[in-house]
């Protein structure tokens, strides 16, 4: 009777043949380089379009600047006016930093807590959800009232927008690592510690990552509108108040400069946090993994 090899079986031949760890990287390292022009060059050539035709429909029209400016009476606004704006800018990238560093603080650890204490998910979880789905606009005058300083003020409402994204996204996380694996670390006799570094962290950490980038765009509209609220002037004040001064003085230009920039610092951050989160996630997790289509 003949022998049959076991290397002779169709199933491992495709094992043999399954392309290693190194070409799997090789090939997401050519699917980058190859996708990166294009979604620098798309999404730039579509603005461009959209502000010529801008230009082009004001300018035939003969539309006055008081009512809507020309992209590049906007942009001459703007570097005109860059001391003032800049003070400004800077003044809304603190406040949006500051805001957002204390939600990720408060939010993760706060749903750690909730993954390991159920009783204090069932105490606290829908304190957290009575403020997310209070509108800030309607308790920023309060909050104004009751601190003292209108930069603490500030913060807490960019905070309370910001915060629960990543409290949610992150307890969701922490849940949903795999019932069968928490058996086997079980069975292992892990420790507590154990278990939440090598099977609830990596488990957590995409939709963190995800909350994230919700919790970074967040945290500036709360910043901007707590701003609005407080309607407040002077030196340290941000870009709200120059969009507001600007209404009052009918500085459309100045309007649409301040907008832009504000415009242009919620695209900063979230293209930071998704490179960050492809920088964390590309190389072992499906949504931030490059595929051919």
């Amino acid at each position: 009777m003949a022998s049959t090899s076991i290397t002779d079986t169709p199933a491992l031949a495709e094992l043999q043949d399954a392309p290693s760890a190194a070409e799997l990287q090789a090939r997401d390292d050519r699917l980058r380089r190859r996708e990166s022009p294009l979604r620098i060059a798309v999404p730039t050539a579509i603005v461009a379009g959209l502000l010529l035709l801008w230009e082009v429909l004001v300018r035939v029209n003969n539309v006055p600047h008081y009512i809507i400016p020309a992209p590049s009476l906007i942009f001459t606004t703007l570097i005109d006016n860059w001391d003032t704006l800049s003070s400004a800018l800077w003044f809304t990238v603190k406040l949006t930093l500051l805001a957002l560093a204390a939600a990720i603080v408060g939010g993760v650890l706060l749903a750690i807590a909730f993954a390991l204490f159920k009783w204090v998910e069932i105490g606290l979880f829908p304190i957290a959800v009575i403020l997310q789905v209070t509108p800030i606009i309607a308790i920023a005058p309060l909050i104004l009232i009751y601190v003292s300083s209108t930069t603490a003020a500030l913060l807490l409402c960019a905070w309370i927008v910001a915060f629960f994204p990543i409290l949610s996204n992150t307890v969701i996380g922490l849940k949903s690592a795999d019932s069968n694996l928490r058996d086997l670390f079980h069975l292992y006799k892990a420790s507590p510690w154990q278990m939440f570094r090598y099977l609830l962290v990596p488990s957590a950490l995409p939709f963190f990552m995800a909350g994230l980038k919700i919790a970074g765009g967040l945290s500036l509209i709360g910043a901007v509108v707590a701003e609005f609220t407080a309607g407040t002037a002077g030196r340290e004040t941000g870009l709200a108040s120059r969009i507001l001064e600007s209404s009052f003085r009918t500085e459309i230009p100045m309007m649409f400069a301040a907008l832009l920039l504000v415009s242009l610092l919620g695209i900063v951050i979230f293209i930071v946090f998704a490179a960050l989160s492809r920088m964390v996630l590309g190389h072992w997790h499906e949504s931030e993994m490059r595929r051919e289509r």
